[in-house]
């Protein structure tokens, strides 16, 4: 008899604690604060058109490399075409460093606010004033 008094009330505990782990994660969400609204930035594509010289004329085949805050540790690696035009596939909006390095050039390197969905970027180069030898 007193098995069975015992069997009673571990299991009785039992479903109490079963009780307070399936409703915990209900009652620990409770707040009078309203929820803050979540940060999302917004993602963006990037068009980069690089010239060159006073004929304003397109850099083929530059070395385009977008550089994010550190926070993010992400780089891309891009190229830019015939015309001179290099796109980014999908990054998210905010500060980014854009850095040029084509030969015959002078390197570029600024940083830029991305803040549209669809951004362009006009950046022109111009030839180094030392010679390197």
């Amino acid at each position: 008899m007193l098995r069975r008094v015992q069997f009673r009330v571990s299991l009785a505990l039992l479903l109490a604690g079963l009780c307070v782990l399936a409703y915990a994660p209900a009652l620990g969400g409770q707040s009078d604060k309203p929820a803050a609204p979540e940060k999302r930035n917004g993602t963006s594509h990037l068009r980069i058109e690089v010239t060159g010289g006073d004929a304003n004329k397109p850099v083929a085949e530059a070395s385009v490399y977008l550089r994010f805050p550190k926070e993010r540790k992400v780089e891309l690696d891009l190229k830019t075409n015939q015309e001179g035009v290099a796109r980014s596939p999908e990054i998210a909006q905010g500060k980014v460093l854009i850095q040029i390095v084509a030969p015959g050039w002078k390197t570029y390197g600024e940083y830029h606010d991305v803040s549209e969905s669809e951004q362009t970027i006009q950046i022109h180069l111009v030839k180094p004033t030392t010679r390197w030898y």
